[in-house]
């Protein structure tokens, strides 16, 4: 996947178009990501042990990775990601400006 824990993405499709937010959590077996304040819904929880609180909390759930683009950080324009190899070790650059991305 080229998409990585911390990264800042755009959402490309959906209800959240547009949204960007940093990942929290990516999934490679589904190829699904978790983005911050993206994809919110509501969950209901029952109350575990006794004293503790049920309620309704509000959870991300995961999006497919091919509907959000990573943000380069010296452009600030969603991008998709490309390689270089820089003293034998992979990098990852912008498509656009060619910056790296850490």
């Amino acid at each position: 996947m080229r998409i990585k824990k911390g990264d800042t993405v755009q959402v490309l499709s959906g209800n959240d178009k547009g949204k960007t937010g940093e990942v929290l959590e990516v999934i490679p077996k589904d190829s699904k990501v978790i983005v911050k304040g993206v994809n919110v819904r509501k969950k209901h929880v029952k109350p575990k042990k006794q004293g503790q609180e049920g309620g309704i909390i509000a959870i991300e759930c995961a999006v497919s990775e091919s509907k959000v683009n990573v943000v380069c950080p010296k452009c600030e324009k969603p991008t998709r990601i490309g390689y270089e190899i820089e003293k034998d070790e992979k990098v990852r650059i912008c498509k656009k400006c060619k910056a790296k991305i850490k």
